[in-house]
């Protein structure tokens, strides 16, 4: 895990043309990204390439990972469920995914641009040619000195994608190493259903604890309720899902 101190990072949404400033506490996240070799020991579950991203997984299964490790640690668990409904206890210092606004800010680590260097050195992507996620650590690191923030695999997040749109889609961040480069960018979103798994979404874990009910890091239960009822105009052929 690496401390990355705090700052501020504007995030973008693109659909609702909109910019929000999110000033962030310290916290902490994996200088790598969770590797077949980390599921393996923590779930007893096989490991036919060490090294490579833990990717095929699921919103949920992440999150059940981030509780497994937590007590593989002696760390209290940051989440709690009531069947598949997940609850955030933000004052808890156990592993968890990174909130978007986290994952924003320890990726660019002070750059502006939209990669934090030029990709071929940075990132696998389509340029690669490669078919399968790569082992972890083979490209340079950003100046926080995490690996694959930008290409190999997504990466989880903790927040919804746009709750009016998409109902409970969660965010993934940072691009895959099919990707073509306009998609492997620090500010690009995208998302899936909690129970969603593609051979290039995986994980990188954080930590932080914070004296807050509900809200964290440039997420708050309130916010979410706000945005999925919202009713904004959508795009042409833009219907909201479940209704």
């Amino acid at each position: 895990m690496r401390s990355i101190p705090g700052g501020t990072v504007t995030l973008h949404d693109a659909r609702r043309e909109e910019h929000r400033s999110v000033r962030l506490e310290p916290f902490e996240i994996g200088v790598y990204l969770v590797t077949e070799e980390q599921f393996a020991e923590v779930l007893g579950v096989p490991s036919q390439h060490p090294r490579r991203p833990a990717a095929d997984l699921s919103w949920l299964r992440a999150i059940r990972f981030c509780n497994a490790a937590s007590e593989w640690e002696g760390l209290d668990p940051a989440y709690s469920f009531d069947g598949e409904e997940v609850t955030w206890h933000v004052d808890s210092d156990g592993f968890r995914l990174p909130t978007e606004a986290e994952w924003e800010f320890a990726c660019r680590a002070g750059s502006t641009a939209p990669q934090y260097g030029p990709l071929p050195d940075i990132a696998w992507t389509a340029l690669d040619g490669v078919r399968t996620p790569q082992d972890v650590g083979g490209r340079m690191p950003n100046l926080h000195g995490l690996f694959d923030t930008l290409g190999n695999v997504w990466e989880w997040c903790w927040d919804l994608l746009d709750p009016e749109r998409y109902d409970e889609y969660r965010v993934f961040r940072g691009g895959g190493f099919a990707d073509d480069a306009w998609s492997v960018r620090a500010s690009v979103r995208r998302g899936g259903a909690p129970r969603m798994h593609h051979d290039d979404v995986g994980m990188r874990l954080a930590r932080g604890g914070f004296d807050a009910v509900d809200a964290a890091q440039g997420w708050s239960a309130r916010a979410d309720l706000e945005r999925g009822a919202r009713g904004s105009v959508r795009p042409l052929g833009w219907t909201p899902r479940g209704r």
